[in-house]
């Protein structure tokens, strides 16, 4: 049945889509009738999350294993996505990573591969696909930043909330260069999600301590924040750019 999504047909790539919430986003998109680029470091766990989706038979996804803050990487990304599918539409920059580690004790190395992989890979990717989207005149670019860019992280240290402060800055600069060509670039800020990456970072007790501390007194789960986004990728948030969108359970409200 068509909906009033307005992006069936339409091409998205989602990088970091091999688990978690880049799975969740990649399912919403080709449940509404997208195209969809299942973008991660591992190839293996890119063609896990197509073995886990469902296409309707009307739409496609592909699987592109690739390093977001490599150059070269994401030129073979937008190469081959054109190769398969003639445009790119919309942009999930999905990929992140988090460590706990406090700043007495962050090395250098830890520091810039945190940052790079979160701030730089989105920088990256998106700058890669503005010439498609200009030229048909349409798309859409949603960042992953995080309760932690406008606050300071639940579970992540400090180069992660640098990081993903540094995403809503670029998101908003981004969002003001590119309108004129109906582009709008937005940002989800997630709280606690009950990803891998995040209950591989802490333990029982402390899932049910956030929990209790939050207005909505439970962990969120990642087709929550799909939902969010296949919403910023449609029509119906058409007038909606340089925004960014919680979604915490009143974790934080500002």
């Amino acid at each position: 049945m068509p909906n009033d999504y307005g992006i069936e047909g339409k091409v998205a790539i989602v990088t970091g889509a091999g688990r978690g919430m880049g799975r969740e986003v990649s399912r919403k998109l080709v449940d509404l009738g997208a195209n969809v680029v299942v973008n991660d470091v591992s190839l293996e766990d890119a063609k896990a999350s197509i073995n886990d989706i469902s296409t309707s038979g009307n739409n496609e996804m592909f699987a592109i294993d690739g390093d977001i803050t490599n150059q070269n990487d994401v030129d073979n990304l937008i190469l081959k996505t054109s190769e398969k599918f003639g445009s790119i539409d919309i942009l999930v920059n999905n990929a992140g990573v988090l460590r706990p580690t406090k700043v007495l004790d962050i090395e250098e190395e830890e520091w810039d591969w945190v940052v790079s992989v979160n701030l730089k890979g989105t920088y990256l990717c998106s700058r890669a696909v503005l010439s498609s989207m200009m030229s048909s005149g349409w798309g859409r670019i949603i960042n992953f930043s995080s309760t932690a860019g406008k606050n300071i992280s639940t579970v992540g240290g400090a180069h992660y909330t640098a990081a993903k402060a540094g995403i809503l800055g670029f998101t908003r600069h981004l969002a003001k260069e590119v309108a004129e060509y109906g582009i709008t670039v937005n940002s989800v800020c997630p709280g606690l999600i009950a990803t891998e990456m995040v209950l591989s970072t802490i333990n029982e007790a402390e899932i049910k301590a956030y929990e209790a501390s939050f207005p909505i007194s439970r962990m969120g789960q990642p087709y929550e924040v799909a939902d969010l986004v296949a919403f910023l990728a449609s029509d119906k948030a058409s007038y909606i750019t340089g925004a960014s969108l919680d979604i915490n359970g009143g974790d934080l409200m500002i």
